[in-house]
C-alpha cells in the first residue's frame, strides 16, 4: 500500500513538471495610452472604407432607359421573368454600347446580315417609334432612299446588332412619328454618310419643334383624331364633316382619369427600386468603357533620332 502511494505521488510530480503553463508572447504593438494611463479605444472605420459610394440615380432615368420598366398590365406581370430579363439586358449592355436616344433622334444601326456582300449592313434613319419593355423592346428607323421610303424595325437587345450610333440627339413634339409616312419626303430624308453632331457633355437634350406638312389625302391613318402637335397643315384637307367627326371622337376627360393613369404606369416606388438595382451596373459599365476609349486614343510618342 505504501509503495502504491509513492508511485502515485511521483506520477503527479512528473505530471505537474511536464505540463507547466506556457507563456505566449505577442509581437503586436500595444495601443498608445492616454495621459490618464487608460488604453485608448480602437477607432471605428470611416464610412468611406466600409461602404462604397453608390452613383446618384438621375431624375430622367425612366426616359433614358424605359425598357427596364415592366409592362403595367397586371395580367402580364411576372416578377421572376422580369428579374431574369433585366439580368440578360445588363449582360447584353456589357457586350455592346446602347446609347441614349429618343423618338426623333437620327440613329445608325450596324447589324450582321448573311445576305449582304460583307455580311454586315448599316441603316441610318430617324427613330419614329420606341416601344415595349424587357427583351422585347424595339425601335423603328425611317429614311427615304432613291425616292422610296424605307423602315426597319430593330429589337434593341438583338444579338445580331453590332453597333448603335446616335448621329443627332433630339426629341420631337410627339411620342410617335408615324405621320412622316404621309408627310413630304424631305422630312424623312437623311444622308447615309451623315457625320455625328458634336454635343456638349451634360447639356440638355434639345426639342425640335418642327411641324411637318402632309401630302393630300388619302392618308394611312386619321391624323385629325390623334391630337398631334407636329403637323402644320392638317386643317387644309379636312371638310366640315370630318371636323365634326373628329370632335365627336375627342376624349378631353381622359387626362383627369386617375385610374387609367394608374393602370398605364408603374408606381414611383417600384421604379426607384428597379433603377437603384440597374443604374449602378450601367454606370460602372460606362466608366469602364470610357477608360478603355482613353487607352485606345493614347499614342506612345516616337523616339527622336
Amino acid at each position: 500500500m505504501l509503495n502504491q502511494r509513492k508511485v502515485m505521488s511521483s506520477l503527479c510530480f512528473k505530471h505537474n513538471k511536464l505540463f507547466q503553463p506556457v507563456a505566449f508572447f505577442s509581437t503586436k504593438v500595444l495601443p498608445q495610452t492616454k495621459k490618464t494611463g487608460s488604453l485608448s479605444a480602437p477607432k471605428a472605420p470611416s464610412s468611406s472604407q466600409t461602404e462604397t459610394r453608390k452613383p446618384v440615380i438621375p431624375a430622367n432615368c425612366r426616359f433614358i432607359y424605359p425598357e427596364f420598366l415592366p409592362d403595367p398590365k397586371i395580367e402580364w406581370r411576372n416578377p421572376i421573368r422580369e428579374k431574369l430579363e433585366r439580368l440578360d439586358m445588363l449582360d447584353r449592355r456589357t457586350q455592346i454600347e446602347i446609347p441614349e436616344f429618343y423618338v426623333g433622334s437620327v440613329v445608325a444601326v450596324t447589324s450582321s446580315d448573311p445576305h449582304s456582300a460583307g455580311k454586315v449592313s448599316r441603316f441610318l434613319g430617324i427613330c419614329i417609334l420606341r416601344e415595349k419593355c424587357g427583351l422585347r423592346a424595339r425601335f423603328i428607323l425611317r429614311n427615304v432612299i432613291d425616292k422610296q421610303g424605307l423602315e426597319i424595325s430593330y429589337d434593341m437587345y438583338d444579338p445580331t446588332i453590332q453597333k448603335i450610333e446616335v448621329l443627332r440627339l433630339e426629341k420631337r413634339l410627339d411620342d410617335r412619328l408615324f405621320y412622316l409616312r404621309d408627310a413630304l419626303p424631305e422630312y424623312s430624308t437623311f444622308d447615309t454618310n451623315m457625320e455625328p453632331e458634336i454635343r456638349d457633355e451634360g447639356a440638355a437634350v434639345p426639342v425640335n419643334d418642327i411641324k411637318v406638312r402632309l401630302r393630300p389625302r388619302p392618308w394611312l391613318e386619321k391624323w385629325e383624331r390623334q391630337n398631334l402637335r407636329g403637323i402644320s397643315n392638317i386643317d387644309e384637307y379636312l371638310t366640315d364633316k370630318r371636323r365634326r367627326t373628329a370632335k365627336d371622337h375627342e376624349k378631353p376627360w381622359e387626362k383627369y382619369d386617375l385610374m387609367k393613369q394608374y393602370r398605364s404606369t408603374i408606381p414611383e416606388e417600384h421604379q426607384k427600386e428597379i433603377y437603384s438595382e440597374v443604374y449602378s451596373h450601367i454606370h460602372q459599365t460606362d466608366l469602364e468603357r470610357q477608360k478603355n476609349k482613353r487607352k485606345r486614343s493614347f499614342v506612345n510618342p516616337t523616339k527622336l533620332a
